[in-house]
């Protein structure tokens, strides 16, 4: 991943697949980039990661990259205390 991340541009979050994680829709509007990384890394369980995309304008992330972004010193939010 070698471009750079607008985490504050607005994103939507998809579950690929016959995946069940967002419910019926398998869609999630988020004001942010940063909002949706937060709600995959920390609401999803991490074995199901892999069944979500990210996309933000042009840009899509899939799972590896959503952990990889969430993880970056970057990343904007705070992270919750381990």
């Amino acid at each position: 991943m070698t471009e750079a991340v607008d985490y504050l541009a607005s994103a939507e979050l998809y579950a690929v697949g016959t995946s069940r994680l967002l419910g019926a829709s398998r869609y999630m509007r988020f004001a942010s980039v940063a909002e949706a990384l937060r709600y995959a890394v920390e609401q999803v369980p991490v074995e199901q990661l892999r069944a979500l995309t990210i996309e933000a304008g042009e840009a899509r992330y899939d799972g590896k990259a959503i952990r990889a972004l969430y993880d970056a010193p970057a990343y904007p939010l705070q992270r919750p205390l381990p």
